[in-house]
């Protein structure tokens, strides 16, 4: 099956256990989040629902490992007085599975 869909199978070394745990940490964070309450069609859907969950996971989505924040975050935080600072606006992603907010500009 996957030599049909072009991909080439990587075997982990026996002596390393734990070279595969990021990238089962990420699938299962990804499943839990996002694919196992999504009814996927067919590839497209599939791989138009993971790019919009990665820009989501990359930017915006907090880490415990970076002190809950993105990676790469797309605005950076400044602290303001509240009688002036705007409000937030929410935004849904995937069709409001994952809620993001913003400051309104």
């Amino acid at each position: 099956m996957f030599a049909a869909a072009g991909v080439s199978v990587v075997k982990i070394p026996r002596t390393a256990p734990r070279a595969n745990a990021y990238a089962e940490r990420w699938v299962r964070t990804v499943r839990s989040e996002c694919l196992d309450w999504i009814l996927i069609w067919n590839q497209h859907q599939l791989r138009q629902v993971l790019i919009e969950y990665l820009r989501h996971y990359d930017s915006a989505r907090p880490h415990r490992s970076l002190d809950l924040r993105p990676p790469t975050p797309t605005r950076t935080l400044t602290l303001v007085d509240s009688s002036t600072a705007e409000r937030p606006v929410g935004l849904d992603v995937l069709g409001g599975l994952i809620h993001e907010y913003q400051c309104a500009a």
